[in-house]
């Protein structure tokens, strides 16, 4: 039986298998074969050969338009960014990526069309193993569906889920440390529901005899796998329909229906005509808010304080983090630094490399000549 074969055999039994307690512990050995097994088939037709798409990252982050064929991303990439994508209505005019930089608040947003996802591309239909290995080194993946078929978010997402990619949520805290003897023991935090015998189960699947396992968290059976595997990526995304321009107002209600069955907060879609330039600076703005971009005006000595052309860091960045992007010899001279704006207590505040900045906040640092 070859490996395929082996993988849709776990499938049925996993969908045929009640789920309760008494079958946890099964169902948990299932799950993580068939995630080893995903993950050795994976690796063969990565050694068959054929490369990815090599994009150079570039900017201040980057930006993934994921789709189907002809739903409007080379349209919607030419009318944010400075690209020359091609378009056409038929399928498949995207063969190759195309970037384009987006340029707002004085940030560089790189965004990526992709070539259209179809059914099974993280199986490699359609050259999908390619566009995927794109899709998970972005920073936002930026879902572009039609008005009149919001199902294509429910086979899209399905398959960045295939692809080890998970959408809006945080690591799973599980923490997995190999020990010489004693077996595996199993500590949880009040509130987590797995048993320990499941976890175990899950664990010695995956070839652990000897560990010490921390969970943190209450969560299911599919996330500790992807604890133990370790090797997904936590990416956030959001939604924007396309061609909204193109329905009558009382189709509007089916429109937000459909989206709510997907958990997609209406409210929280951006409607947008990529053909006819609407919607796009409502997107733009999430675009921002979603990749957590933050300006730093730096106050320069004798140049005054330069607005044009701000320092981009993320939410949460340090002092720290903004004397590595700017480079130099900042770490063997830094003295100290001065901040005024929303993180500073008071005007001029002098602060170590620890401060926490955050948006629009003026930086002076002062270092040893």
């Amino acid at each position: 039986m070859g490996l395929e074969e082996e993988i849709q055999e776990l499938e049925d039994e996993i969908a045929s298998t009640p789920y309760n307690k008494s079958t946890e512990a099964h169902i948990g050995r299932l799950k993580s074969k068939l995630a080893e097994k995903k993950e050795k088939l994976e690796q063969q037709a990565s050694s068959g050969g054929g490369g990815g798409y090599g994009v150079e990252k570039h900017g201040d982050a980057t930006v993934a338009l994921v789709g189907f064929p002809s739903v409007g991303k080379s349209t919607l990439l030419n009318a944010l960014t400075n690209a020359e994508s091609e378009t056409g209505a038929y399928e498949f005019t995207t063969l190759d990526v195309y970037p384009g930089m987006l340029k707002h608040k004085g940030a560089n947003i790189q965004i990526l069309d992709v070539p259209g996802l179809i059914e099974g591309a993280a199986g490699g239909r359609g050259g999908g193993k390619e566009v995927l290995s794109v899709v998970r080194t972005a920073d936002l993946i930026v879902f572009l569906i039609s008005v009149f078929e919001i199902d294509q978010y429910d086979r899209l997402s399905e398959e960045l889920y295939k692809n080890k990619i998970r959408l809006n949520q945080d690591p799973p805290w599980v923490n997995v440390r190999k020990k010489g003897k004693d077996g595996i023991s199993v500590n949880t935090a009040s509130g987590v529901e797995l048993d320990d015998e499941t976890v175990k189960a899950v664990l010695r699947e995956h070839g652990y005899v000897n560990a010490d396992v921390t969970i943190g968290e209450d969560i299911d059976i599919d996330q500790l796998v992807d604890g133990v595997m370790d090797n997904r990526v936590y990416l956030p995304s959001l939604v924007a329909v396309n061609k909204a321009d193109l329905i009558e107002p009382d189709y509007l209600p089916k429109v937000e229906d459909e989206l709510r069955e997907r958990d997609i907060d209406p409210d929280e879609a951006i409607f947008i005509s990529a053909e006819e330039e609407k919607g796009l600076d409502s997107l733009t703005e999430r675009i921002w808010e979603e990749l957590g971009l933050i300006r730093i005006y730096m106050d320069k000595p004798g140049r005054g304080v330069d607005r044009e052309e701000p320092l981009i860091l993320r939410e949460g960045d340090t002092v720290d983090d903004a004397c590595e992007k700017l480079g130099g010899s900042f770490d063997e001279r830094f003295r100290f630094a001065r901040v005024t704006g929303p993180s500073a207590k008071h005007d001029e505040q002098q602060v170590g490399r620890d401060h926490e900045l955050a948006d629009e906040d003026i930086l002076r640092i002062v270092a040893n000549r």
